[in-house]
C-alpha cells in the first residue's frame, strides 16, 4: 500500500471532489469499484455548491487523501461536528480503482482521529442507505453498530439522486470513540 497524504479541502478542490464522489457511486464508471449505488439511483451524488457549503459550514470540514507521490485525489469524506460530544460521518468516496486497497479503511481511522483529537467527540455516526448489506457489515467490521433507527429516503428531491427502486431509507450506523488517537 502507498503512503497516503491527508489534508483539509479548500474551495479549488470543489470540482474535483465532485467528481471523484460521482465516480465512486453514481452510472458505468462505479461499478470498477464495489461501492457503487448505480443499481439503487440514478443523476448527481453532489455539486460543487454542495461541497462548498460542507467546506464553510462551521465545525465542518472536508478530509482528502492523495498519495504522497501523487496529486490525484484518492478519497474524501466530510465531517461535522454535532453538539459537544458527536461527529458525522458523510460523503464518502474512494476512487473505485482504489478500492480494496485499505485506502477507505485508512481515510475512516483518520476521519475518527480528528473526532476524537480535534473536537474531542465520544461517537461518530453517519447514515447508509439500509439495503446496502455489503457496505454496513464494512463499517460493522469498523466496530460501527447499527441502531435500528431509520430515516427515510428523500423521495422527490434530486439533490439525493434518482431512486430506481421504491424502497429506500438510510440506517444511522454510531460508533463510540473511545481509546488513544490512532
Amino acid at each position: 500500500m502507498h503512503d497516503l497524504m491527508f489534508r483539509s479541502a479548500t474551495p479549488a478542490d470543489a470540482e474535483a471532489i465532485v467528481a471523484l464522489v460521482e465516480s465512486a457511486y453514481r452510472g458505468d464508471a462505479s461499478r470498477v469499484g464495489w461501492t457503487t449505488e448505480a443499481d439503487l439511483l440514478d443523476g448527481r451524488r453532489t455539486d460543487v455548491a454542495s461541497v462548498l457549503a460542507l467546506m464553510h459550514a462551521p465545525d465542518s470540514m472536508i478530509l482528502l487523501a492523495q498519495r504522497a507521490d501523487g496529486p490525484a485525489l484518492l478519497a474524501c469524506c466530510h465531517l461535522a461536528r454535532e453538539g459537544a460530544d458527536n461527529a458525522y460521518f458523510g460523503m464518502f468516496a474512494v476512487r473505485p480503482d482504489a478500492q480494496g486497497e485499505g485506502v477507505g479503511r485508512r481515510v475512516l481511522a483518520e476521519a475518527e482521529r480528528i473526532a476524537r483529537a480535534t473536537w474531542r467527540c465520544s461517537h461518530m455516526a453517519m447514515t447508509v442507505i439500509d439495503v446496502r448489506a455489503e457496505l454496513i457489515a464494512w463499517y460493522e467490521r469498523r466496530g460501527y453498530h447499527r441502531t435500528r433507527e431509520y430515516k427515510p429516503f428523500p423521495y422527490g428531491d434530486a439533490r439525493f439522486g434518482l431512486p430506481r427502486r421504491p424502497d429506500l431509507r438510510f440506517e444511522l450506523l454510531l460508533k463510540a470513540l473511545t481509546g488513544e488517537c490512532a
